[in-house]
Protein backbone atom coordinates (compact mmCIF):
# COMPACT_ATOMS: atom_id res chain seq x y z
CA UNK A 1 0.00 0.00 0.00
CA UNK A 2 2.96 2.56 0.85
CA UNK A 3 1.93 5.89 -0.05
CA UNK A 4 -1.16 5.36 -1.59
CA UNK A 5 -4.07 7.24 0.47
CA UNK A 6 -6.66 7.11 -3.07
CA UNK A 7 -9.35 4.39 -1.35
CA UNK A 8 -9.60 1.48 -3.47
CA UNK A 9 -13.18 0.01 -2.68
CA UNK A 10 -14.00 -2.94 -3.82
CA UNK A 11 -17.47 -4.98 -3.06
CA UNK A 12 -17.23 -8.54 -1.31
CA UNK A 13 -19.32 -11.49 -0.26
CA UNK A 14 -19.88 -11.13 3.72
CA UNK A 15 -18.57 -15.14 3.41
CA UNK A 16 -14.89 -13.91 1.46
CA UNK A 17 -13.97 -11.06 4.77
CA UNK A 18 -10.76 -12.23 6.23
CA UNK A 19 -8.57 -10.66 9.44
CA UNK A 20 -6.70 -7.40 8.55
CA UNK A 21 -9.64 -6.25 5.88
CA UNK A 22 -10.55 -2.53 6.28
CA UNK A 23 -13.82 -2.70 6.19
CA UNK A 24 -15.57 0.50 4.89
CA UNK A 25 -19.46 -0.21 4.70
CA UNK A 26 -21.47 -2.81 5.58
CA UNK A 27 -24.41 -3.37 2.63
CA UNK A 28 -28.09 -4.36 3.98
CA UNK A 29 -30.33 -2.58 6.92
CA UNK A 30 -28.26 -1.19 9.68
CA UNK A 31 -30.47 -3.18 12.49
CA UNK A 32 -29.26 -6.26 10.69
CA UNK A 33 -25.15 -5.60 11.52
CA UNK A 34 -23.79 -6.50 14.71
CA UNK A 35 -21.51 -2.93 15.54
CA UNK A 36 -22.25 0.39 16.10
CA UNK A 37 -19.75 1.71 13.54
CA UNK A 38 -18.80 0.85 10.21
CA UNK A 39 -15.49 1.87 9.36
CA UNK A 40 -12.58 -0.33 10.38
CA UNK A 41 -9.92 -2.60 10.20
CA UNK A 42 -10.91 -6.05 11.20
CA UNK A 43 -8.39 -7.04 13.49
CA UNK A 44 -10.66 -9.19 16.28
CA UNK A 45 -11.75 -13.07 15.61
CA UNK A 46 -15.11 -12.31 17.56
CA UNK A 47 -16.18 -9.77 15.64
CA UNK A 48 -15.24 -11.53 12.25
CA UNK A 49 -17.36 -14.55 13.75
CA UNK A 50 -20.19 -11.85 14.43
CA UNK A 51 -19.80 -10.66 10.76
CA UNK A 52 -20.39 -13.53 9.06
CA UNK A 53 -22.79 -14.59 11.20
CA UNK A 54 -25.31 -11.72 10.88
CA UNK A 55 -27.60 -10.79 8.03
CA UNK A 56 -25.42 -8.71 6.42
CA UNK A 57 -24.73 -9.70 2.64
CA UNK A 58 -22.02 -8.12 1.56
CA UNK A 59 -19.36 -5.43 2.26
CA UNK A 60 -17.27 -2.70 0.84
CA UNK A 61 -13.56 -3.07 1.59
CA UNK A 62 -10.85 -0.21 1.21
CA UNK A 63 -7.86 -2.34 -0.05
CA UNK A 64 -5.67 0.70 -0.03
CA UNK A 65 -6.18 0.50 4.41
CA UNK A 66 -6.32 -3.09 4.35
CA UNK A 67 -5.81 -6.22 2.60
CA UNK A 68 -7.09 -7.56 -0.13
CA UNK A 69 -8.71 -10.70 -1.76
CA UNK A 70 -5.68 -11.94 -2.92
CA UNK A 71 -3.59 -10.87 -0.07
CA UNK A 72 -5.94 -12.28 2.09
CA UNK A 73 -5.25 -15.61 0.58
CA UNK A 74 -2.22 -16.07 2.00
CA UNK A 75 -3.84 -15.01 5.59
CA UNK A 76 -6.57 -17.34 5.83
CA UNK A 77 -4.30 -19.76 7.44
CA UNK A 78 -3.31 -17.70 10.62
CA UNK A 79 -6.84 -16.06 10.39
CA UNK A 80 -8.45 -19.81 10.73
CA UNK A 81 -5.92 -20.13 13.59
CA UNK A 82 -6.65 -16.62 15.48
CA UNK A 83 -9.96 -17.73 15.85
CA UNK A 84 -9.82 -20.89 17.17
CA UNK A 85 -7.49 -19.64 19.79
CA UNK A 86 -9.86 -17.06 20.61
CA UNK A 87 -12.26 -19.73 21.64
CA UNK A 88 -10.20 -20.91 24.21
CA UNK A 89 -8.45 -17.62 25.33
CA UNK A 90 -10.00 -15.91 28.60
CA UNK A 91 -12.20 -12.56 27.79
CA UNK A 92 -11.33 -9.60 27.76
CA UNK A 93 -12.93 -6.68 28.62
CA UNK A 94 -13.80 -4.65 25.20
CA UNK A 95 -12.39 -0.85 25.27
CA UNK A 96 -14.64 2.82 24.47
CA UNK A 97 -14.23 1.98 20.97
CA UNK A 98 -14.43 -1.40 20.48
CA UNK A 99 -17.57 -3.36 18.43
CA UNK A 100 -17.75 -6.24 20.88
CA UNK A 101 -21.27 -7.73 21.10
CA UNK A 102 -23.19 -6.35 24.31
CA UNK A 103 -23.02 -9.39 27.37
CA UNK A 104 -25.65 -11.28 27.48
CA UNK A 105 -29.11 -9.73 29.22
CA UNK A 106 -30.33 -11.29 32.41
CA UNK A 107 -33.45 -13.45 31.90
CA UNK A 108 -35.73 -11.47 34.26
CA UNK A 109 -38.87 -10.17 33.01
CA UNK A 110 -40.05 -6.92 33.11
CA UNK A 111 -42.57 -7.49 35.56
CA UNK A 112 -40.48 -8.69 37.99
CA UNK A 113 -38.24 -5.90 38.10
CA UNK A 114 -40.82 -2.73 38.21
CA UNK A 115 -40.95 -2.89 41.72
CA UNK A 116 -37.09 -2.67 42.21
CA UNK A 117 -36.46 -0.11 39.71
CA UNK A 118 -39.30 1.86 40.68
CA UNK A 119 -37.54 2.35 44.29
CA UNK A 120 -34.66 3.08 42.32
CA UNK A 121 -36.01 5.81 40.31
CA UNK A 122 -37.94 7.56 43.78
CA UNK A 123 -34.64 7.77 45.29
CA UNK A 124 -32.73 8.35 42.33
CA UNK A 125 -35.00 11.39 41.85
CA UNK A 126 -34.60 12.00 45.37
CA UNK A 127 -30.77 12.56 45.53
CA UNK A 128 -30.86 14.35 42.04
CA UNK A 129 -33.59 16.99 43.46
CA UNK A 130 -31.45 17.57 46.39
CA UNK A 131 -28.31 17.44 44.33
CA UNK A 132 -29.53 20.26 41.49
CA UNK A 133 -31.26 22.71 44.22
CA UNK A 134 -28.16 22.56 46.17
CA UNK A 135 -26.30 23.92 43.28
CA UNK A 136 -29.00 26.62 42.73
CA UNK A 137 -28.09 27.99 46.09
CA UNK A 138 -24.31 28.30 44.71
CA UNK A 139 -22.93 24.86 46.26
CA UNK A 140 -20.52 22.84 44.94
CA UNK A 141 -21.07 19.31 43.10
CA UNK A 142 -19.32 16.55 44.84
CA UNK A 143 -19.78 13.59 41.54
CA UNK A 144 -19.17 11.05 44.30
CA UNK A 145 -22.86 11.23 45.76
CA UNK A 146 -23.94 11.00 42.57
CA UNK A 147 -22.20 7.21 41.97
CA UNK A 148 -24.14 5.18 44.20
CA UNK A 149 -27.16 6.74 41.92
CA UNK A 150 -25.30 5.71 38.80
CA UNK A 151 -24.68 2.18 40.30
CA UNK A 152 -28.36 1.69 41.50
CA UNK A 153 -29.44 2.42 37.99
CA UNK A 154 -27.03 0.57 36.42
CA UNK A 155 -27.90 -2.76 38.46
CA UNK A 156 -31.84 -2.01 37.63
CA UNK A 157 -30.47 -2.49 34.37
CA UNK A 158 -28.36 -4.92 34.50
CA UNK A 159 -31.52 -7.39 35.41
CA UNK A 160 -34.06 -5.80 32.71
CA UNK A 161 -33.10 -2.46 30.65
CA UNK A 162 -36.93 -1.84 30.16
CA UNK A 163 -38.23 -1.35 33.26
CA UNK A 164 -36.16 1.94 34.85
CA UNK A 165 -36.15 3.17 31.27
CA UNK A 166 -39.85 2.70 30.40
CA UNK A 167 -40.96 4.08 34.06
CA UNK A 168 -38.26 6.89 33.76
CA UNK A 169 -40.41 7.78 30.78
CA UNK A 170 -43.54 8.68 33.06
CA UNK A 171 -42.21 12.19 34.37
CA UNK A 172 -44.48 14.33 35.06
CA UNK A 173 -44.06 18.17 33.67
CA UNK A 174 -43.57 19.71 37.01
CA UNK A 175 -40.65 17.53 37.62
CA UNK A 176 -39.14 16.95 34.15
CA UNK A 177 -36.03 18.83 34.87
CA UNK A 178 -34.77 16.69 37.51
CA UNK A 179 -36.11 12.99 36.29
CA UNK A 180 -34.73 13.85 32.70
CA UNK A 181 -31.24 13.85 34.42
CA UNK A 182 -32.42 10.42 35.68
CA UNK A 183 -33.46 9.08 32.35
CA UNK A 184 -30.63 10.13 30.25
CA UNK A 185 -28.15 8.47 33.09
CA UNK A 186 -30.20 5.07 32.26
CA UNK A 187 -30.38 5.58 28.54
CA UNK A 188 -26.32 6.10 28.43
CA UNK A 189 -25.95 3.12 30.86
CA UNK A 190 -27.83 1.48 28.16
CA UNK A 191 -26.22 2.39 25.15
CA UNK A 192 -22.48 2.21 26.32
CA UNK A 193 -23.19 -1.57 27.58
CA UNK A 194 -25.04 -2.26 24.14
CA UNK A 195 -21.90 -0.70 22.61
CA UNK A 196 -19.38 -2.97 24.58
CA UNK A 197 -18.12 -0.06 27.36
CA UNK A 198 -16.24 -1.33 29.99
CA UNK A 199 -17.64 -1.30 33.97
CA UNK A 200 -15.52 1.98 34.47
CA UNK A 201 -16.31 3.81 31.43
CA UNK A 202 -20.23 2.79 31.77
CA UNK A 203 -19.92 4.65 35.36
CA UNK A 204 -18.40 7.66 33.38
CA UNK A 205 -21.13 7.60 31.16
CA UNK A 206 -23.85 7.46 33.49
CA UNK A 207 -22.30 10.39 35.87
CA UNK A 208 -21.92 12.06 32.51
CA UNK A 209 -25.87 11.58 31.66
CA UNK A 210 -26.63 12.45 35.12
CA UNK A 211 -24.85 16.00 35.04
CA UNK A 212 -25.52 17.05 31.45
CA UNK A 213 -28.07 19.49 32.25
CA UNK A 214 -26.60 21.03 35.72
CA UNK A 215 -26.38 24.34 34.20
CA UNK A 216 -30.45 24.41 33.67
CA UNK A 217 -29.75 25.16 37.33
CA UNK A 218 -28.58 28.72 36.98
CA UNK A 219 -31.58 29.43 34.39
CA UNK A 220 -34.27 32.04 35.22
CA UNK A 221 -37.27 29.31 36.49
CA UNK A 222 -40.25 31.69 34.55
CA UNK A 223 -37.79 30.30 31.58
CA UNK A 224 -36.91 27.29 32.39
CA UNK A 225 -40.81 25.95 33.33
CA UNK A 226 -42.14 28.04 30.58
CA UNK A 227 -45.77 26.30 29.30
CA UNK A 228 -45.27 28.25 26.21
CA UNK A 229 -42.64 28.53 23.18
CA UNK A 230 -39.44 30.31 24.03
CA UNK A 231 -39.27 34.09 22.26
CA UNK A 232 -35.70 34.69 20.98
CA UNK A 233 -34.24 36.01 23.97
CA UNK A 234 -35.73 33.44 26.25
CA UNK A 235 -34.14 30.48 23.76
CA UNK A 236 -30.31 32.38 24.08
CA UNK A 237 -30.29 32.46 27.59
CA UNK A 238 -31.42 28.48 27.40
CA UNK A 239 -28.51 27.44 25.10
CA UNK A 240 -26.14 29.07 27.48
CA UNK A 241 -26.78 26.21 29.99
CA UNK A 242 -23.81 23.65 28.55
CA UNK A 243 -21.33 26.38 29.29
CA UNK A 244 -22.93 27.62 32.87
CA UNK A 245 -22.91 23.78 33.27
CA UNK A 246 -19.39 23.07 32.39
CA UNK A 247 -18.31 25.89 34.33
CA UNK A 248 -20.04 24.82 37.70
CA UNK A 249 -18.13 21.18 36.88
CA UNK A 250 -15.06 22.25 35.71
CA UNK A 251 -13.52 23.30 38.89
CA UNK A 252 -13.96 20.23 41.02
CA UNK A 253 -11.08 18.19 41.05
CA UNK A 254 -13.32 14.62 41.23
CA UNK A 255 -15.98 15.32 37.91
CA UNK A 256 -14.09 13.18 34.87
CA UNK A 257 -13.29 15.19 32.18
CA UNK A 258 -15.86 13.21 29.94
CA UNK A 259 -18.45 14.68 32.36
CA UNK A 260 -17.07 17.93 31.65
CA UNK A 261 -17.16 17.08 27.86
CA UNK A 262 -21.00 15.80 27.52
CA UNK A 263 -22.33 18.62 29.79
CA UNK A 264 -20.32 21.46 27.21
CA UNK A 265 -21.22 19.41 24.26
CA UNK A 266 -24.39 17.52 24.15
CA UNK A 267 -26.45 20.32 21.67
CA UNK A 268 -23.72 19.89 19.07
CA UNK A 269 -25.02 18.30 16.03
CA UNK A 270 -22.56 16.22 13.84
CA UNK A 271 -23.25 18.34 10.52
CA UNK A 272 -21.73 21.18 12.93
CA UNK A 273 -24.84 23.41 13.13
CA UNK A 274 -25.28 22.51 16.81
CA UNK A 275 -23.81 24.64 20.10
CA UNK A 276 -22.05 26.13 21.59
CA UNK A 277 -18.87 25.62 19.33
CA UNK A 278 -20.37 24.15 15.89
CA UNK A 279 -17.84 21.38 16.39
CA UNK A 280 -18.67 18.59 13.64
CA UNK A 281 -18.19 14.53 12.89
CA UNK A 282 -15.27 13.44 14.83
CA UNK A 283 -14.80 16.53 16.58
CA UNK A 284 -17.27 15.56 19.22
CA UNK A 285 -16.68 12.78 21.56
CA UNK A 286 -18.28 9.71 21.02
CA UNK A 287 -19.90 10.15 24.64
CA UNK A 288 -21.26 13.16 23.89
CA UNK A 289 -22.56 11.87 20.82
CA UNK A 290 -23.95 9.16 22.23
CA UNK A 291 -25.44 11.92 24.88
CA UNK A 292 -26.63 13.86 22.24
CA UNK A 293 -28.94 10.80 21.11
CA UNK A 294 -30.25 9.76 24.99
CA UNK A 295 -31.01 13.69 25.67
CA UNK A 296 -32.84 14.20 22.50
CA UNK A 297 -35.30 11.14 22.89
CA UNK A 298 -36.04 11.34 26.60
CA UNK A 299 -37.21 14.72 25.74
CA UNK A 300 -39.35 14.44 22.92
CA UNK A 301 -40.57 10.90 24.57
CA UNK A 302 -41.67 12.76 28.15
CA UNK A 303 -44.65 14.81 28.88
CA UNK A 304 -43.04 18.74 28.88
CA UNK A 305 -44.37 22.22 30.12
CA UNK A 306 -45.35 22.94 26.11
CA UNK A 307 -45.53 19.36 24.51
CA UNK A 308 -47.27 16.12 24.86
CA UNK A 309 -44.86 13.19 24.15
CA UNK A 310 -44.16 11.34 21.38
CA UNK A 311 -44.71 7.54 21.22
CA UNK A 312 -41.41 5.99 22.38
CA UNK A 313 -41.25 3.96 18.04
CA UNK A 314 -41.87 7.17 16.03
CA UNK A 315 -39.60 8.76 18.14
CA UNK A 316 -36.99 6.33 16.82
CA UNK A 317 -38.31 7.02 13.03
CA UNK A 318 -39.05 10.58 13.23
CA UNK A 319 -34.97 10.69 14.97
CA UNK A 320 -33.72 8.83 12.49
CA UNK A 321 -35.00 10.91 9.66
CA UNK A 322 -32.96 14.18 11.01
CA UNK A 323 -30.07 14.22 8.57
CA UNK A 324 -26.80 15.72 9.87
CA UNK A 325 -27.68 15.63 14.05
CA UNK A 326 -27.01 12.37 14.95
CA UNK A 327 -24.05 10.11 14.86
CA UNK A 328 -25.60 7.26 12.06
CA UNK A 329 -23.94 4.56 14.15
CA UNK A 330 -24.33 5.92 17.35
CA UNK A 331 -28.21 6.28 16.95
CA UNK A 332 -28.30 2.44 15.50
CA UNK A 333 -26.78 1.24 18.64
CA UNK A 334 -29.27 3.09 20.30
CA UNK A 335 -32.57 1.75 18.65
CA UNK A 336 -30.55 -1.53 19.30
CA UNK A 337 -30.57 -0.85 22.83
CA UNK A 338 -33.83 0.31 24.01
CA UNK A 339 -35.66 -2.12 21.15
CA UNK A 340 -36.99 -1.31 18.05
CA UNK A 341 -40.25 -0.82 19.26
CA UNK A 342 -39.08 0.12 22.69
CA UNK A 343 -41.07 -0.99 26.05
CA UNK A 344 -44.89 1.43 25.76
CA UNK A 345 -44.94 1.51 22.24
CA UNK A 346 -48.46 1.21 19.97
CA UNK A 347 -48.25 -1.30 17.48
CA UNK A 348 -50.57 -2.84 14.98
CA UNK A 349 -49.97 -6.27 13.78
CA UNK A 350 -50.70 -8.60 10.91
CA UNK A 351 -53.82 -9.91 12.19
CA UNK A 352 -55.28 -6.04 12.38
CA UNK A 353 -55.06 -6.53 16.31
CA UNK A 354 -53.39 -3.01 18.27
CA UNK A 355 -51.14 -4.29 21.38
CA UNK A 356 -48.72 -2.18 23.71
CA UNK A 357 -45.10 -3.56 23.80
CA UNK A 358 -44.57 -4.89 27.01
CA UNK A 359 -41.14 -6.23 27.16
CA UNK A 360 -38.30 -6.71 24.74
CA UNK A 361 -36.29 -10.24 23.50
CA UNK A 362 -32.60 -9.43 22.80
CA UNK A 363 -32.47 -11.98 20.40
CA UNK A 364 -34.84 -11.21 18.38
CA UNK A 365 -35.94 -6.90 18.27
CA UNK A 366 -38.37 -7.04 16.20
CA UNK A 367 -40.41 -9.85 17.94
CA UNK A 368 -40.72 -8.32 21.61
CA UNK A 369 -43.96 -9.47 23.95
CA UNK A 370 -47.01 -7.65 23.53
CA UNK A 371 -50.33 -7.33 25.08
CA UNK A 372 -53.36 -6.65 22.34
CA UNK A 373 -56.31 -5.20 23.58
CA UNK A 374 -58.13 -4.04 20.35
CA UNK A 375 -59.04 -4.70 17.07
CA UNK A 376 -59.26 -2.49 14.29
CA UNK A 377 -61.76 -5.08 12.22
CA UNK A 378 -63.95 -4.54 14.54
CA UNK A 379 -63.35 -1.24 15.94
CA UNK A 380 -64.12 -2.37 19.41
CA UNK A 381 -61.45 -3.46 22.59
CA UNK A 382 -60.76 -6.98 22.69
CA UNK A 383 -59.86 -8.95 25.80
CA UNK A 384 -56.64 -8.36 26.65
CA UNK A 385 -53.70 -11.16 25.56
CA UNK A 386 -50.40 -11.70 26.61
CA UNK A 387 -48.03 -12.67 23.22
CA UNK A 388 -44.22 -13.50 22.74
CA UNK A 389 -44.01 -12.79 18.96
CA UNK A 390 -40.59 -14.32 19.04
CA UNK A 391 -42.23 -17.63 20.92
CA UNK A 392 -42.10 -20.91 18.71
CA UNK A 393 -45.25 -21.36 17.07
CA UNK A 394 -46.00 -17.83 17.22
CA UNK A 395 -48.03 -16.94 14.29
CA UNK A 396 -49.03 -13.03 14.45
CA UNK A 397 -46.20 -10.06 14.15
CA UNK A 398 -45.72 -6.29 14.18
CA UNK A 399 -45.98 -4.80 10.95
CA UNK A 400 -45.60 -0.99 12.29
CA UNK A 401 -46.12 1.04 14.90
CA UNK A 402 -49.19 3.34 15.05
CA UNK A 403 -49.58 6.80 15.85
CA UNK A 404 -50.68 7.29 19.31
CA UNK A 405 -52.76 10.88 18.41
CA UNK A 406 -54.67 8.80 15.77
CA UNK A 407 -56.80 6.70 18.65
CA UNK A 408 -58.24 8.05 22.01
CA UNK A 409 -56.76 5.16 24.07
CA UNK A 410 -56.25 6.20 27.69
CA UNK A 411 -54.96 3.51 29.45
CA UNK A 412 -51.78 2.00 27.02
CA UNK A 413 -49.84 3.09 30.17
CA UNK A 414 -51.74 0.60 32.38
CA UNK A 415 -51.27 -2.56 29.92
CA UNK A 416 -47.10 -2.76 30.30
CA UNK A 417 -47.38 -1.27 33.82
CA UNK A 418 -49.99 -2.35 36.76
CA UNK A 419 -48.56 0.15 38.94
CA UNK A 420 -50.00 3.17 36.42
CA UNK A 421 -53.77 1.38 37.17
CA UNK A 422 -55.62 3.92 39.43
Amino acid sequence: MGANTVPALKRISTADVTLGMFVQALEGAWLTHPFWRTKFVLTDPADLAALKASRVPAVWIDTSKGLDLDTAAGAAGAAGAAMQASATAPARAPAPTATAAPPPVSPERLEDELGRAAKVLLRSRQAVTTLFNEVRLGQAIDPERCLPVVQEITASLARNPSAFLSLARLKTKDDYTYMHSVAVCGLMVALGRHMGLGEADLREAGLAGLLHDVGKMQMPLDVLNKPGALTNAEFDVMRSHPERGFELLKDGAKVPASALDVCLHHHEKMDGTGYPHRLAGQQISLLARMGAVCDVYDAVTSVRPYKQPWDPAAALQRMSQWKGQFDPAVLAAFVKSVGIFPTGALVRLESGRLAVVVDQNPGALAKPRVRVFFSTKSNMPIPVQLLDLAAAGATDRITGWEPVEDWEFTHLDRLWNPATSP
